[in-house]
């Protein structure tokens, strides 16, 4: 992470506004807006990124986890925060009617040479929301964007954007069986060796787990780990 002196630094190399750096400020000093949970097909957990110094939440181990893996490894990449303060996105129905929601980005980041916020999802998903919302999330020249989400990015000179999976999920599934990934699939961060009833399991070529002892949660953690 940055220290004050870096970040003055890189204010003034990008010559952020004001506005820019008080959101900034705002996001390195809470904490993530809500707790994610995982789905029928996700798995959810806490990632231990060395460059943020503490754990990061992933909502899906085939998007999220993928998202974090990519910034802990980047080097453009100086900072990333889960679940950063809501925003307020408005914008007109598929039917023509306004609609004005708060809105958590999965991601705020910061970047060598840019600063903002980032929704990744899979390239599935995005279709169907483009259909329900094409006024919140459209397809451009191959690329998926969110126009009242840059809206509100613009107001500040950050960005906002989409990011499918599609995009880098063949970087990451080459590279993944190359490291050993720890994820704590608790509701909270627990060190394995403070956390009682704690199971362990290892597969070759697979990421290392933990979670509760719970038959119905191992085999679902078994079935899901085939997925990868």
């Amino acid at each position: 992470m940055l220290n004050q002196n870096d970040l003055a630094t890189w204010y003034a190399r990008l010559n952020l506004n004001d506005q820019a750096r008080k959101i900034i400020e705002q996001v390195r000093s809470s904490e993530p807006t809500r707790r994610v949970g995982g789905g029928h097909s996700n798995v959810s957990g806490f990632y231990p990124s060395r460059k943020m110094g503490k754990t990061i939440q992933f909502e899906s181990h085939r998007v999220e986890l993928a998202a974090i893996y990519e910034m802990e490894h980047d080097p453009l990449t100086l900072e990333f925060y889960d679940q950063p303060p809501s925003i307020v996105l408005d914008y007109k129905s598929k039917d023509g009617r306004r609609v004005v929601v708060r809105h958590t980005p999965d991601f705020f980041v910061l970047r060598q040479d840019n600063s903002g916020w980032e929704e990744w999802k899979a390239e599935e998903d995005l279709t169907r929301l483009a259909e329900k919302s094409p006024n919140r999330y459209r397809q451009d020249a191959g690329c998926w964007r969110c126009p009242p989400g840059e809206a509100v990015a613009n107001e500040s000179g950050l960005y906002y954007r989409v990011r499918s999976r599609l995009r880098f999920i063949g970087a990451f599934s080459a590279t993944f069986n190359s490291f050993k990934i720890i994820f704590v699939l608790m509701r909270a961060p627990c060190p394995p060796k403070l956390a009682p009833g704690l199971w362990r399991m290892r597969t070759p070529g697979r990421p290392q787990l933990w979670q509760t002892c719970s038959r119905k949660r191992r085999r679902s953690l078994q079935q899901t780990m085939s997925t990868f």
